[in-house]
Parts: C-alpha cells; structure tokens; sequence
C-alpha cells in the first residue's frame, strides 16, 4: 500500500483555531527537510470544504512541496 494513503501515516502537522500561521508553514518545511512525506489535518469545522483547496495550495506553495494527496480535511506532501 502507498505510504500516503496508509491509515498507519498519522498527521505530524494539526492545524487548529488559529489557522494557518506563519508557524505552521515554518514546521511544515522543516518537516519536509527532514521527511519525504509529512501528512496535515485540519480540525474540523474551521474552513468550508471548498476553502480547503486554497488552503492547501497556500502550503504547497510556501513550503516548496508537491500536493500528492488531499482528502477532506486532510493533505499530504512531499517534499520537491
């Protein structure tokens, strides 16, 4: 099975009430410095579904890294 799409690969990154933060972009790529794949998941209820593209192309670009997987509330990926 694809490490990605495992349920055995837990999310290292939780985004909460805050949001994104300039912290959760800086642990992401070092995250991604040390880890081919690093999994995300948002809480619940803090942005509507459509939001959560942009909220994930926003990290995707701030961190340098490759989308590969976006399910709901939850994103991995990879570093480039």
């Amino acid at each position: 099975m694809n490490m990605a799409t495992s349920r055995d690969f837990k999310p290292t990154i939780r985004i909460g009430k805050s949001g994104i933060t300039p912290q959760v972009e800086q642990e992401l790529s070092d995250q991604l410095r040390t880890k081919n794949l690093v999994k995300v998941k948002v809480n619940k209820g803090l942005f509507e579904r459509k939001q959560l593209s942009d909220v994930w192309e926003h990290l995707k670009k701030t961190s340098s890294s490759n989308l590969i997987l976006q399910r709901g509330n939850v994103a991995v990926f990879y570093k480039s």
